[in-house]
């Protein structure tokens, strides 16, 4: 029996609920029955949440028929175009789902359990259009179930999705994280099928590298409504959601980390919320109109993540760098909110709305957890600058610039950087990169062209460790010997 341990539960939720969820985790137990989820708390917003879970007692018939009938309303009512108008209706249908399985999950009935499941089933296939068919098992009728079972209890690991394209910093990325950092966390490499990443470039990666192991994203989720063989960055929740990891850390393959990756699972934001995200640059305040809009229209009710943000509260363009993502999906609220982040990441949508309206997948996990009412953290600042010094600013003070942006960790040392190796991997795909300084808070000058740096200005310049610098120089030692070793 594939059992969860019970979700920390969010601020926003009463403190009576907080006792009842307690409660919950005694019943569930000692059940017989296999839960979809861990019990949670209510979502805020849910329509369900006036059907309070008794643990130990039957849920009347009036209560069943309610669920019932507002599964059917669900199910009459499908998500159309245009979808733009969509996000938010998701989001509240997402949480509704969510108080669903807290219900079936401390259920002493079977009866009520299996009327629930079918709701649930049949709720989450009308939402989340992907989950049905797997490829797997296309009868299935608990595809939602059956993803849930794929997880292994406890387990942690790194997910790196990847193709043909971006094979050369794959490698880079593993010889760093395996023998620099001596980092020991399993590695999944996630693909779209063997047009995307064929099997003698699997061959190679595993003729170099222990503890890795691949997953086909194709062979867990349908793609007729995905398009992921050409997706790009689509690929990135749904590799997280395909994972056999319980906890998942998605990286792209040019991340860069200066300290093991293991350091993440550590975070207190991450421990308390479930989901750790980091921020991208402080860039075009007042711009992009449209978008800051659109989310506004979506969201009613901004959580305390987003209240604390400078996109929501001050009007700044870009939230999220999604080149490092951090997921616990043994928690129910995550877990719905990573389906709402893959539905924004679905062929039909990113292409009319996602990617349209915002750049790529960046913006869509904060979305998706926003909405489903999910807890989620981002680290504390900004994305910071490490690179190189380069003159001064207009004032005299000191002026950094780079082609990649940084992150803190919560001691406030730099954990990763995005952009590879490489001093700029768009320009010169031979001439690597060793960075001496960095700087946090300070005011982005953009470059206009990507032949031309960022800078970051109006803060103290801060050199790199010794032991930073010593991680990304013995990095570029074994890039450099697997460019020629394997012929890149």
């Amino acid at each position: 029996m594939l059992s969860f341990p019970r979700a920390v539960p969010v601020s926003r939720i009463a403190t009576t609920i907080l006792r009842t969820a307690v409660v919950i985790a005694i019943v569930l137990a000692v059940s017989p029955l296999r839960p979809y989820l861990s019990p949670s708390a209510w979502p805020k917003n849910s329509q369900t949440s006036k059907v309070h879970p008794r643990p130990g007692q039957l849920l009347t018939t009036v209560e069943l028929g309610h669920i019932e009938d507002t599964a059917r309303r669900i199910l009459d009512s499908p998500l159309k175009h245009p979808y733009k108008e969509e996000f938010g209706e998701l989001g509240r249908r997402a949480q509704q789902l969510r108080g669903w399985i807290s219900l079936a999950n401390s259920s002493s009935s079977p009866g009520d359990r299996e009327r629930l499941e079918q709701v649930i089933e049949s709720t989450a296939q009308s939402l989340f259009p992907f989950l049905q068919s797997p490829p797997g098992n296309p009868r299935s009728s608990t595809p939602l179930a059956d993803l849930v079972s794929s997880f292994h209890p406890r387990s942690r690991g790194i997910v790196i999705p990847t193709g043909s394209a971006t094979l050369r910093f794959t490698f880079h990325s593993i010889a760093s994280l395996r023998e620099v950092l001596n980092s020991t966390l399993p590695i999944e490499i996630a693909y779209a099928g063997d047009q995307d990443l064929p099997p003698s470039d699997r061959w190679r990666l595993q003729s170099r590298f222990d503890n890795i192991r691949f997953l086909d994203v194709l062979a867990v989720f349908n793609d007729t409504t995905l398009d992921l063989k050409k997706g790009g960055w689509a690929i990135k929740p749904f590799a997280a959601l395909a994972s056999s990891f319980e906890e998942v850390i998605v990286v792209d393959a040019d991340a860069v980390f200066l300290q093991s990756p293991e350091i993440l699972l550590e975070q207190r934001k991450y421990r308390s919320t479930g989901a750790l995200l980091f921020h991208d640059r402080l860039l075009w305040k007042d711009l992009f109109k449209e978008r800051r809009e659109w989310w506004r229209s979506q969201i009613s009710d901004p959580s305390d993540a987003l209240s604390r943000s400078l996109v929501w509260t001050e009007g700044y363009a870009e939230e999220c760098d999604s080149g490092v993502v951090v997921v616990n999906k043994s928690r129910p609220e995550v877990l719905v909110g990573l389906l709402h982040v893959a539905w924004q990441n679905t062929r039909e949508v990113r292409e009319e709305v996602t990617y349209t309206i915002t750049y790529g997948d960046k913006e869509s996990w904060w979305l998706g957890l926003e909405l489903a009412g999910s807890g989620y953290a981002f680290e504390a600042h900004y994305a910071a600058m490490i690179g190189w010094p380069s003159g001064s600013g207009e004032d005299g003070e000191a002026k950094l610039c780079s082609f990649v942006i940084g992150h803190l960790d919560e001691r406030e040392r730099l954990l990763w950087y995005n952009g590879g190796l490489l001093k700029n991997k768009k320009v010169d795909g031979t001439l690597f990169g060793l960075p001496t300084h960095w700087m946090v808070d300070g005011t982005w000058l953009k470059g206009a062209r990507r032949t031309q740096m960022s800078c970051m200005v109006g803060e103290r310049s801060s050199e790199l460790a010794e032991e930073e610098k010593e991680v990304i120089r013995r990095s570029i030692g074994l890039a450099r010997e697997m460019d020629t070793q394997f012929g890149f």
